[in-house]
């Protein structure tokens, strides 16, 4: 082998290697972001932007949890006398906006946009610029709500802007106005980063790498954009509508004019569940690159996980009224739609088990990434199980619109994302600083 390598290195032209230098360095100056802030402004290259769409997922996110604290603070005073009944609306209604909106659907594009071209062999996402457009229609949505909130301005009607009080009859004013149009620009990054994904992933593969020999992010992640493409528009068109009705007058959600107040339910939860998933993918696929380094063996059951992937994109359409099973809608329906909450769980057991075979078979070492990791399973599993006995519709009768179901939510949502996006930053940081981190101080932080 040493002998063949060495004589093919021989017949190379003697000036073959200077050559490919020159030619590197070209490419870089190409590629390269222009010098200068307007250079920043102007950057395309998938590097920047990724870690860009991170960092800027994370400012949102500690703000969303500052604005946690206010709310528990305000929940453990004596007759609520922390903050006014307005100001706590507005806080509840962002908190819940900016976890959802600002921080984890822009954090796992952040993460797919960063990491999918250094994985399947590509130089750069399909389309540079429109993962530039989407950035900074992210930025400028977020910070029209945040600059509400600062001003007092800030919605107030939940973060699921529930009509009629949504509307102008019951919120005056433009605080509605300020998240219809703020969510709206983030949900257009987000359409164009599902775009830019997909295209990647199904175009940009190095040649000869087959949908079947990806690496398990890239599934997650083209799972995660179908989902996204079909997802999102629903909600486009219900806060365009909404917003249309407010302006104008034109009633779409108005029952004494004709609307139905449950339409904008369908188009909000068309949305909102399947967004459960599309943010539970990515970080299972995080999940599904770290668990079998940590464990020092390949992941267990490539196949199963694969077709999990797709079972989950195909039954997470399926299941957005077991939000709405309170409303009165036909036995029939709720027959249906409950079968399939319950169905749903069966995809996101194979993917759980899948892992933990994968630990059983290996040989886990705990560093930071893989406590992450442990957190995950023990608080995700709590969401799920409890998901479980939502998706029952006598159970959910009961349970509805209580603590129950935010707690279900956070056990989901922090389990679920929280945790695999922890391990994913700390599994990649040196990969992204060039710098090994302070042993001892993530694992004194989790502890």
């Amino acid at each position: 082998m040493n002998d063949t390598v060495q004589h093919d290195a021989q017949d190379l032209p003697p000036n073959a290697p200077r050559r490919a230098l020159r030619l590197h360095r070209e490419l870089a100056r190409v590629w390269a972001n222009d010098r200068g802030v307007w250079g920043q402004v102007t950057a395309v290259s998938h590097t920047t932007l990724g870690l860009r769409f991170m960092a800027t997922a994370f400012v949102f996110f500690a703000i969303g949890g500052i604005l946690s604290m206010l709310i528990r603070a305000q929940l453990a005073t004596r007759q609520g006398a922390f903050l006014d009944t307005d100001l706590y609306n507005q806080i509840f209604t962002m908190h819940g906006s900016i976890m959802m909106f600002l921080f984890a659907i822009p954090m796992l594009e952040g993460l797919g946009i960063w990491l999918l071209p250094k994985l399947l062999g590509t130089r750069d996402m399909a389309f540079p610029r429109l993962t530039a457009l989407g950035y900074w229609c992210y930025l400028f949505g977020g910070l029209i709500m945040l600059t509400a909130l600062l001003f007092g301005v800030a919605p107030r009607d939940g973060w699921f802007m529930y009509t009629p009080l949504s509307g102008a009859t019951y919120s005056p004013g433009i605080n509605a106005d300020v998240w219809l149009l703020g969510v709206t620009f983030v949900e257009i990054s987000a359409v164009a980063a599902a775009v830019e994904i997909t295209v990647t992933i199904l175009r940009q593969r190095a040649p000869g790498m087959k949908l079947t020999e990806m690496p398990l992010f890239a599934w997650y992640m083209l799972g995660t954009s179908a989902m996204m493409l079909v997802g999102f528009p629903p909600l486009i068109a219900g806060s365009v509508l909404l917003e249309v009705e407010r302006a104008f007058g034109w009633p779409f959600f108005d029952p004494l004019r004709g609307g139905d107040p449950l339409l904008w339910q369908h188009l909000f939860w068309l949305f909102g569940h399947p967004e459960v998933y599309i943010i539970f993918l990515p970080a299972a696929g995080a999940m599904s690159t770290i668990i079998p380094v940590m464990c020092r063996t390949p992941i267990l059951g490539y196949g199963a996980i694969v077709a999990a992937i797709l079972g989950l994109v195909f039954l997470s359409f399926g299941l957005w009224v077991h939000h709405m099973f309170t409303v009165g809608i036909p036995h029939l329906a709720l027959a249906f739609f409950s079968a399939a909450s319950v169905l749903v769980a069966v995809p996101t057991a194979v993917q759980v088990f899948a892992w933990i075979g994968t630990i059983w078979k290996g040989r886990p070492e705990l560093h930071l990434p893989m406590l992450h990791i442990l957190g995950f399973f023990l608080t995700f599993v709590m969401g799920g199980l409890t998901g479980v006995m939502l998706a029952i519709v006598p159970f959910n009768w009961q349970a509805h619109d209580t603590a129950f179901v935010t707690a279900h939510l956070h056990y989901v949502l922090i389990g679920g994302f929280v945790f695999p996006m922890m391990a994913a930053v700390t599994y990649w940081m040196p990969l992204i600083t060039g710098k090994a981190r302070v042993k001892g101080v993530g694992e004194a932080a989790s502890g």
